[in-house]
């Protein structure tokens, strides 16, 4: 089973970060030098993105956490719910932690979408979710992009919430997260292999799609 999906590129590093959701793992890749790392983490992972201090803030079954550059763990929100586990996260433009969460069965209306600010402080800011997923800026960082996998995009604007249709299977290939690097042209394109009887051969792969397109540099967790 793989159930794996790409973060944003680690530009001081110069490497890209994933997980591999329910194996648990950290999985780093330098393009530069092929350098490869694992890192197991304490629970099922949703997210793992850089810090400004060279660690790794993660999204985890029971909340947030924090990974230092010596290892060492240390939760920063534990919110434990049985059922219940995190799922894609990104670092907004002013440094916080947007999380989401997600019930393993799927179940409509069973997780949330939360903000963990630099300074500890943490907010719910969206009940109800189904699959939190999909979180991401405008160039600008006026406006911010977000996912519920099974029902709809929403754009969201300080004072205003645009919800968009979800997309018919025809209009998007299953299972994939996009992110562009490392001189923020190239697409690399994720896969996840899990519940399938009869998986697609590339299910679980790693692509990369070279001179795509320019993307934008990501914001590390803390400023």
């Amino acid at each position: 089973m793989v159930t794996q999906t790409w973060r944003p590129w680690d530009a001081t590093a110069q490497r890209l970060i994933r997980v591999d959701i329910l194996r648990s793992r950290v999985h780093t890749h330098t393009p530069a030098t092929g350098r490869r790392t694992v890192m197991a983490t304490e629970q099922h992972v949703g997210a793992a993105k850089p810090c400004v201090d060279g660690g790794l803030v993660i999204n985890l079954r029971d909340g947030m956490g924090r990974y230092g550059r010596n290892g060492a763990f240390a939760w920063l929100l534990r919110d434990p719910v049985p059922g219940r586990r995190g799922n894609d996260a990104a670092v907004a433009p002013d440094g916080a932690l947007w999380a989401g969460t997600m019930r393993y069965d799927e179940a409509p209306g069973g997780g949330n979408l939360g903000r963990l600010a630099p300074d500890g402080t943490a907010r719910e800011t969206l009940p109800g979710v189904t699959v939190s997923n999909g979180i991401g800026w405008s160039p600008d960082g006026s406006l911010m992009y977000y996912v519920d996998s099974p029902r709809a995009v929403s754009t969201t604007a300080p004072r205003r919430r645009t919800r968009h249709p979800p997309t018919t299977p025809g209009e998007a290939p299953h299972g994939l997260r996009l992110r562009r690097a490392p001189e923020l042209r190239d697409l690399y394109i994720t896969t996840a292999r899990t519940g399938e009887a009869r998986p697609h051969p590339p299910a679980g792969s790693l692509l990369v799609l070279r001179t795509a397109g320019q993307g934008l540099p990501g914001v590390a967790f803390g400023g």
